[in-house]
């Protein structure tokens, strides 16, 4: 075998491996199985039967095993429907590994049955939030679980149901398969250019859709429901598979919203800030030494938090937090002189997908 190509073998082999440790030290279970007794434990003492009934008459459907699969951007999103002489009182949404600030914008949606008739309740047509699209989802496929299930209907849905067959939706995918496949045919700067205005207004503005250390490891944790992920799924394939086929990098030029607003702000400009070389490899070795240090913090258990602070967060911008849109503002704005300086000199996601195909 090549030892290049054994050498990117065994660095993404590494790489998934600590992927899957950290996945594991975070949330004590991988693909949706439990793998430690306190994980176990906890999910035993939160766990509830899937309906209960109070004294006054009102039953409480908990979607905790019917919407297990249905997973929102960090998990599942398991809800408590509480109904009452036929109608819906109230919805609360049960403890979930979502990111909090996109979360907050997808529980607006909680309120919008209250008052409905079981049958209402199934028949109302609910758009999920923009902003926050993977919880809202999850949020409105859970419902649809838990009141078939209080109807007595059947909890499977089918492919059609799975699927969401948004305007969003269908043109995030039409977008995400532009990248991953005419790029390897077809090259053409001007097509270039417009398929990075398509990936930063579509992909990231509209569909908040992008490859994050937070998505990565929810995954890992949860698994995959392909029908409903399959955006983000062709992008882990870009990233991931891809160099493998000699298409290094291939994800962060031509797919990747962040990566592509940075070179669409590179364009206004000619004039850039010349930067010696002992400049860049300073920045590169502290792009590496940041990711170590990332890496052996949640090794030990601590620090999760930094990943709600990737810079992809940005795009969506009714939920981002306001230090994350001040570092994406100035990483733009150090854009227009300096190459994708957050790719090249901080980003973390972008490091493990380096690493992974052994690249520096």
């Amino acid at each position: 075998m090549n030892p290049k190509r054994l050498q990117h073998i065994l660095m993404f082999l590494t790489c998934l491996a600590v992927m899957l440790a950290v996945t594991v030290r975070r949330d004590g279970k991988l693909l949706g199985h439990a793998l430690n007794n306190g994980y176990q434990q906890q999910a035993k003492a939160v766990s509830t039967d899937t309906l209960r009934q109070l004294q006054d008459g009102t039953y409480i459907i908990n979607t905790t095993q019917l919407g297990k699969d249905v997973l929102g951007y960090g998990g599942p999103v398991p809800l408590e429907i509480y109904i009452k002489d036929g109608k819906v009182q109230k919805v609360i949404a049960l403890n979930n590994s979502e990111s909090e600030d996109f979360f907050a914008e997808a529980s607006k949606l909680l309120t919008y049955w209250n008052g409905r008739t079981t049958k209402e309740a199934l028949t109302m047509k609910v758009d999920g939030v923009s902003g926050a699209t993977y919880s809202s989802r999850a949020i409105i496929t859970n419902m649809r679980l838990g009141l078939q299930y209080a109807a007595k209907n059947t909890s499977k849905t089918n492919l059609w149901e799975k699927m969401d067959m948004s305007w969003k939706y269908a043109a995030g995918l039409v977008v995400v398969l532009m990248g991953a496949i005419i790029p390897l045919f077809f090259r053409n700067k001007r097509y270039h250019t417009f398929q990075l205005i398509l990936n930063v207004i579509v992909l990231g503005f509209w569909g908040g859709t992008f490859i994050n250390y937070s998505l990565i490891m929810g995954y890992l944790a949860n698994g995959i429901d392909i029908w409903t992920s399959l955006v983000p799924l062709i992008m882990l394939i870009t990233a991931f598979i891809y160099p493998f086929f000699g298409k290094k990098n291939y994800y962060c030029n031509h797919i990747c919203p962040c990566g592509s607003m940075q070179d669409l702000a590179g364009k206004v400009t000619h004039k850039k800030w010349k930067m010696s070389k002992q400049t860049v490899k300073w920045l590169t070795s502290f792009r590496q030494i940041l990711w170590a240090v990332l890496m052996v913090m949640m090794f030990i258990g601590v620090g999760f938090s930094w990943m709600d602070y990737e810079i992809f967060a940005a795009f969506i911008i009714q939920s981002a937090s306001w230090i994350v849109l001040v570092l994406a503002a100035i990483f733009l704005v150090l854009a227009i002189f300096v190459p994708r300086p957050y790719c090249r000199f901080v980003c973390p996601t972008g490091t493990l997908f380096k690493i992974a195909e052994g690249a520096k």
